[in-house]
């Protein structure tokens, strides 16, 4: 049984491999770089992943092949580019939100073994009790963390992990909700590092009050927020995702891939939900005031010792200029000795149990730390093919296109961030395409902006490769395939009520007319898919 399974997956590895070599020897592939063929080792890490439901072999093939590509077939060369420009410098890139993750494991597993999850289970269990009323309270919750993507996706899913358990909502609909909240709130919040990101992309002094301007024609996560609250309303569920919620009614809340990260049992049977809220606002304190000291201080790595530390910088301007890889290891790490001594403190836990609680938090987080590895050297071997001089090109060439363009950039910027699996690499390529197309602050160039902003969050919901789709996987402890399969129907459906959104905003180029009559198609489409389905199970 086990051969059967494994030889196509072999297959499908060695027709690809084969195909890249046989072009390249033919001559089919001049000069891969800066070409369409650029954004080929994405794609084929994003097509195996998807049909042989395996990540990290995918992963690795797409790299391999990038690295081949970037070397003209050398393999010593392609050895070393994989090892010094792809794995190397993915680590270290994101060592610091590698601790973070650690420390937020830590965290969890504290909590859970204090018994605050327990505890907050049960209170959940009296007040919330259906899942209508979970799958609201997580997108709220998830709204209002709109500080950062990593810490929303990480910390709803914490919290929020015992509530939906309860309510029987399967893990890939947690995952899907935390997801579905954590990038498109950052990119319509102007005090987030997603501001701060597309901000320094912009003419000096301009860049908030363009990304102000933007935000009513972000329809991507606009739209997303309407799709969530009518699909929890309308109790609808289609596509792969309509399995996982029917096993979840039945007890089942993984359908398939395992138990990742199984929770810790209490130690004791007398912790209480403060126990849980606790640590975790201590948590939200102290790193929001970690970025905001981060900002302040100019870049300098020795944080709280700069000599860089500039007290007369306002609350938007130090986080424009903060440092999440920094800030958040630091607040985390703060929130953590917090955590042990109040729990040490409560006598819910000795220190050794507490001190037990490293390696588990360690080990529940490993699976997003290999999987974000891989996923940034893939990115780094894209980044090395120069794929941001093909997308330049082909939209100089479709810049006569005014009224159309939104639309046509938002497509781009869906495929960009589904092959590269990064939302701000995305938009870091396109922004000074469209400020250079366009002057700066007219209404279509705003338009324009906004699409490249939505389509990035798009084709980053719709990527296995994705950090924020890694991360909230790793937040809802959900097999990241099962997350993926089950998001993209629902990612899709927006995608495409969004892309005619922007045709109408090409004409129209009235945010509110726009943002009004999408809403109400959104509803129509949830409608329509549910009328269908009702159909099918009455035959």
């Amino acid at each position: 049984m086990k051969a059967k399974t494994i030889l196509p997956k072999i297959a499908v590895v060695v027709l690809v491999v084969a195909f890249v070599v046989v072009c390249c020897m033919t001559g089919s592939i001049t000069s891969p770089v800066g070409t369409l063929w650029s954004l080929l080792p994405p794609v084929i890490a994003i097509g195996l992943a998807l049909i042989t439901k395996e990540v990290y072999s995918s992963l690795f093939v797409g790299i391999v092949v990038g690295g081949l590509l970037y070397t003209n077939f050398n393999p010593i060369h392609t050895v070393d580019s994989i090892v010094s420009d792809g794995f190397i410098k993915a680590v270290s890139g994101n060592a610091g939100i590698f601790v973070f993750l650690v420390i937020l494991g830590i965290i969890v597993a504290l909590i859970n073994k204090a018994g605050g999850s327990q505890a907050f289970g049960q209170w959940a269990s009296k007040h919330i009790k259906t899942k209508v009323g979970a799958t609201i309270c997580t997108f709220l919750f998830g709204v209002l963390i709109f500080i950062d993507d990593y810490f929303n996706c990480l910390t709803v899913g914490a919290v929020m992990r015992p509530v939906t358990d309860k309510t029987k909502i399967s893990r890939a609909k947690l995952a899907y909700i935390i997801d579905a909240t954590a990038a498109p709130i950052c990119m319509i919040a102007p005090i987030s590092s997603w501001a701060a990101a597309v901000s320094g992309y912009a003419p000096d002094g301009q860049g908030i009050q363009l990304f102000i301007r933007a935000i009513p024609y972000n329809l991507y996560s606009l739209l997303t927020f309407v799709f969530i609250i009518s699909l929890t309303v309308m109790k609808l569920d289609y596509g792969p995702m309509k399995l996982h919620e029917m096993n979840a009614a039945k007890g089942d809340l993984f359908t398939s891939g395992g138990k990742q990260g199984e929770d810790e049992e209490p130690a004791t049977s007398k912790g209480k939900v403060i126990d849980l809220i606790l640590p975790i606002v201590v948590l939200i304190g102290v790193c929001v005031f970690s970025l905001f000291y981060v900002g302040r201080c100019m870049g300098d790595e020795w944080v709280f010792a700069s000599a860089n530390y500039d007290p007369s910088l306002g609350f938007v301007d130090a986080f424009s200029n903060t440092d999440a890889t920094v800030g958040l290891p630091w607040g985390g790490l703060i929130a953590l000795v917090v955590t042990v001594i109040y729990f040490v403190a409560r006598r819910l836990i000795s220190l050794k149990e507490a001190m037990d609680c490293i390696p588990k938090g360690f080990v529940a987080m490993v699976p997003a730390i290999l999987i974000l590895t891989m996923a940034t050297s893939l990115k780094n071997m894209t980044s090395l093919l120069d794929s941001s001089t093909f997308v330049q090109n082909a939209l100089s060439d479709a810049s006569g296109l005014n009224m159309l363009l939104p639309a046509i950039i938002f497509v781009v910027a869906c495929a960009i961030a589904f092959a590269t699996g990064t939302s701000w690499g995305t938009f870091g390529i396109l922004i000074p395409i469209v400020l250079a197309i366009f002057p700066v602050g007219s209404t279509i160039g705003v338009i324009c902006m906004s699409a490249c902003l939505a389509g990035a969050v798009c084709g980053d919901h719709c990527s296995p490769i994705s950090d924020t789709t890694i991360m909230s996987s790793a937040g809802a402890q959900c097999n990241h395939i099962n997350h993926v399969s089950t998001q993209l129907p629902y990612a899709l459906t927006v995608a495409a009520i969004s892309f005619v959104g922007y045709i109408l905003a090409g004409f129209v180029q009235n945010a509110w007319i726009t943002l009004a009559v999408m809403s109400v198609v959104t509803v129509l489409v949830l409608l329509v898919i549910k009328l269908i389905g009702n159909k099918k199970t009455a035959q």
